[in-house]
């Protein structure tokens, strides 16, 4: 059983920046996929980002592709997501998933077992 709980969400001005942070408890953290998802109000559940053992092993939707990052810190059980240059349309509540990795598609969220209950982030124009 693992646990997520993310935070650093807030409001913003668009071209800004802000960093999420999701902690882990359980065992075995290093053998948990890592994933970013969004929902905007009114939208279906968007995959943001993924990350299996490391930054090589990175996977990003392309509408945040070259302005966020997601990294891990497996000795801390957690998980980041630096987003940079922020839009109006990257507004929604983030979550953080967990899954043990597979070979399923990292992007579906059918494909992770475990969720925290998300961090809303505002970017105003």
């Amino acid at each position: 059983q693992v646990q997520l709980v993310e935070s650093g969400g807030g409001l913003v001005q668009a071209g800004g920046s802000l960093r999420l942070s999701c902690a882990a408890s359980g065992r075995a953290f290093n053998t948990y996929r890592m994933g970013w998802f969004r929902q905007a109000p009114g939208k279906q559940r968007e995959f943001v980002a993924a990350i299996i053992w490391s930054v090589a092993n990175a996977y990003y939707a392309d509408s945040v592709k070259g302005r966020f990052a997601i990294s891990r810190d497996n000795t801390k059980n957690t998980v980041y997501l630096q987003m940079n240059s922020l839009k109006p349309e990257d507004t929604a509540v983030y979550y953080c998933a967990a899954s043990l990795i597979s070979s399923s598609a990292y992007y579906q969220s059918s494909a992770y077992s475990y969720w925290g209950q998300g961090t809303q982030v505002t970017v105003s124009s």
